[in-house]
């Protein structure tokens, strides 16, 4: 299968990380036979659920691909940024039918850990997006 249609939903905080995770998400998309139909940018990964859901409500789109990246400031802040968004990005994967691959690296690490895993982290979401629009079908 292919010509897959992807929503993107991508956080601008730390924009020099996450950007550049959506350029190589794109890339990797069309790479392996899918398209990114949408791309919605938010404040952070926080806000990722409400992005999420209007992408998964969409005809046209399959899957979602949510990057974003969380890293560890002097508070809990990013564990709990983290873990709500994460626990509501997978809610809205169950209610909608649709796949949505959390590509958000974090909580609990460094700027230099973040960009360690820019390529990972894009990479393994649209696969794991890919593949489980291929095995629902």
């Amino acid at each position: 299968m292919a010509n897959e249609k992807l929503g993107f939903v991508v956080s601008d905080y730390n924009a020099d990380i996450t950007h550049l995770m959506s350029k190589i998400g794109e890339e990797h998309a069309e790479f392996l036979g899918a398209k990114v139909a949408k791309l919605i940018r938010v404040p952070g990964a926080f806000d990722m659920p409400l992005a999420v859901s209007k992408l998964v409500r969409a005809r046209e789109i399959e899957g979602v691909v949510c990057l974003g990246t969380v890293i560890e400031g002097d508070t809990a802040h990013d564990e709990i940024v983290a873990n709500n968004a994460a626990r509501k990005i997978a809610d809205l994967s169950v209610e909608s039918g649709k796949p949505v691959a959390l590509g958000v690296s974090g909580p609990g690490m460094t700027r230099a850990d973040g960009v360690k895993r820019i390529e990972t982290y894009s990479k393994r979401a649209v696969e794991t997006a890919l593949k489980m629009i291929r095995r629902l079908k």
